[in-house]
């Protein structure tokens, strides 16, 4: 009798719930649905100009000649039937100050990507930056039930590269040639997160953002790396 062929474990339980423009709500920041008029009206200023070639380079979409242009991007993401775009508001003003979208959603196979982000600069490398990737990912594993949580992006886009490794993503190799993507050939890094390095992720992330963890001028006492190795 032959010897039975490796398999992976069984999976039990039905599939993930496929995620809606729900609200999340931080100490910094209040994610929620897209409103196209006002978010475009508060982002346009912070990522056009000279900060836009550096913004959309590695994104689908943009830069935007103006309001409007950018105005419709926001409707068309909004009525797409494959992804879940999401506007991150400061706490205190309501003002826009980023998106993120859930994509490749396969509730089936519990998996799913976070993407499409744009920070602006007011937001980028903040810790209302951290904090809207935390509450995305915890709400994506907690309240959703994904076990594979995505992060992709240009193999030439270092500054998201690392901010994935900061994150606690796991790199996990390059898809060569996978996109053409503004008529560029596009070679696709991938991480990922998997529900049995959420808790030690988490962990670290909530032992960030923690007001103790930073000092009287708002500087951070311990970097994310340091807190997610000592757990």
């Amino acid at each position: 009798m032959s010897a039975p062929l490796p398999r992976g474990s069984m999976v039990t339980g039905g599939p993930a719930r496929r995620p809606s423009p729900i609200t999340l709500t931080g100490r910094h920041v209040r994610i929620g649905p897209t409103d196209p008029a006002r978010d475009a009206a508060d982002l346009f200023p912070e990522v056009s100009g000279a900060a836009a070639e550096r913004l959309f380079a590695y994104l689908f979409t943009g830069p935007f000649a103006d309001e409007a242009a950018l105005r419709a991007d926001f409707a068309a993401s909004s009525a797409s039937l494959t992804t879940v775009p999401l506007a991150i508001r400061e706490a205190a003003s309501g003002r826009t100050v980023g998106r993120a979208s859930y994509m490749r959603i396969e509730p089936e196979h519990r998996s799913i990507e976070v993407g499409s982000i744009l920070f602006s600069p007011q937001l980028a490398r903040t810790p209302a930056a951290t904090e809207a990737m935390y509450l995305m990912a915890r709400h994506a594993f907690e309240d959703l039930g994904y076990r594979r949580y995505e992060w992709k992006c240009d193999a030439l886009n270092e500054p998201s590269r690392a901010a994935a490794i900061r994150l606690g993503f796991r790199f996990e190799g390059i898809f060569s040639k996978h996109m053409i993507v503004k008529g560029r050939s596009r070679d696709t890094a991938w991480f990922a997160i998997v529900e049995d390095e959420w808790p030690r992720v988490k962990a670290a992330l909530e032992a960030w953002l923690d007001p103790n963890n930073f000092d009287a001028a708002g500087v951070q006492i311990a970097r994310l790396a340091e807190l997610r190795e000592r757990l």
